[in-house]
């Protein structure tokens, strides 16, 4: 049999479900999830190879309005990463949620139109929706707005329709050898994942307190067989980020190790021993010095 491998981007406006649905994919975590939007600042790659098919999945930030409050370095590397990753797909895959199109869902669509590549709509978070008679009329409608190779309702958490919207995406996979070997599942490193998997456990307790201005440097990753040694330095922007994020008597910033850690050591299948700090760097997110230096590099 011929063998197929090609590039599918996985597209949309902040939370609508992009990380989700590669995870879901893939059948592990590759690409952290919350439920505030900007969760994904990189282009994250996950590869699933199914007999003689490879699928290279890039999951990306969300296509934002770079409105006042927006208008920072590492918003314009998050929309600069999520447009890169549409050159040169095989196929893209836009994500909108349920009956809603919002301002952001046409810039995403104003950006497909230079796409050449076929592109899936897939309506997400349908298990949601509690009037299920107006999602043909709102399919009919979304899909008047560009020539889409399908159209399809799922949902990316539960995997209704996951499995056709695969069979759709591999009729565009051309035919090539595989980029990679069968077993690997990411191009990203267990350092780029532990840096993430904190990340996240911030994410998902201080979305509300804790805005945009934190990143997380992985300091140390040691790992001696028995033992991964890993040290994470959270950068925040201003003293009172670090204290909201350290808590009553350390409290939050134990409770946020501990998930880490957990989660790490289920990724990783090995002992963790994890260590967290926290650093006041003022303004390193409207730096593109000090974003290059964080890792936030599109090369």
């Amino acid at each position: 049999m011929t063998q197929t491998c090609g590039f599918v981007a996985i597209v949309g406006r902040p939370n609508v479900g992009k990380s989700t649905l590669m995870n879901r994919i893939l059948g592990q975590k590759v690409s952290i999830t919350s439920r505030r939007p900007q969760t994904t600042r990189h282009q994250v790659m996950g590869i699933k190879t199914e007999g003689e098919a490879q699928f290279i999945y890039v999951d990306t930030p969300g296509m934002h309005i770079m409105a006042k409050d927006r208008n920072k370095a590492i918003n314009r590397f998050m929309n600069q990463a999520a447009t890169q990753a549409l050159r040169d797909v095989d196929c893209v895959v836009f994500i909108i949620d349920r009956t809603r199109w919002s301002d952001e869902d046409q810039v995403v669509l104003d950006k497909l139109a230079q796409v050449k590549a076929p592109v899936i709509l897939a309506v997400n978070k349908v298990d949601w929706l509690e009037d299920k008679a107006s999602l043909l009329p709102w399919l009919a409608k979304v899909g008047a707005k560009r020539d889409f190779a399908a159209i399809l309702p799922i949902s990316a958490k539960h995997g209704t329709n996951v499995p056709e919207l695969e069979a759709e995406v591999a009729k565009h996979l051309p035919e090539s050898i595989h980029f990679y070997p069968e077993d690997q599942v990411t191009d990203k490193s267990q350092r780029f994942l532990a840096a993430e998997l904190v990340r996240e456990k911030i994410m998902r307790q201080l979305g509300d307190e804790l805005p945009y201005q934190m990143t997380v440097e992985i300091e140390e990753f040691r790992d001696t067989g028995k033992v991964i040694h890993i040290s994470a330095l959270i950068l925040v922007e201003r003293p009172g980020q670090k204290k909201i994020l350290i808590g009553d008597k350390g409290e939050r910033i134990k409770q946020i190790g501990r998930e880490a850690r957990l989660e790490m050591e289920r990724a990783f299948d090995a002992k963790i021993m994890l260590n967290l700090w926290v650093k006041v760097k003022r303004g390193w997110s409207d730096d593109s010095r000090a974003l290059k230096s964080l890792g936030y590099d599109l090369d």
